[in-house]
């Protein structure tokens, strides 16, 4: 049961793509380039934690263009 409930809040690329509606190509160049949010990796796959998607999007949070 652990390994699930751990799976639960891990999601693949494409699905973290998805959630911040991102291209998936977008969140691949902002993984390569140092700009995206946390990640993990298991063998070659790469999953998000949704936390680390939601505290990666609450970081770009803006009251107007010039805060920016």
């Amino acid at each position: 049961l652990l390994g699930l409930a751990h799976h639960a809040v891990d999601v693949s690329v494409a699905e973290a793509a998805a959630y911040l509606r991102l291209k998936r190509r977008t969140l691949d160049n902002l993984r390569w380039s140092g700009g995206g949010p946390k990640y993990r990796k298991h063998g070659g796959r790469v999953f998000y934690h949704r936390d680390e998607l939601e505290q990666w999007s609450e970081a770009r949070e803006f009251k107007s263009t010039s805060e920016r």
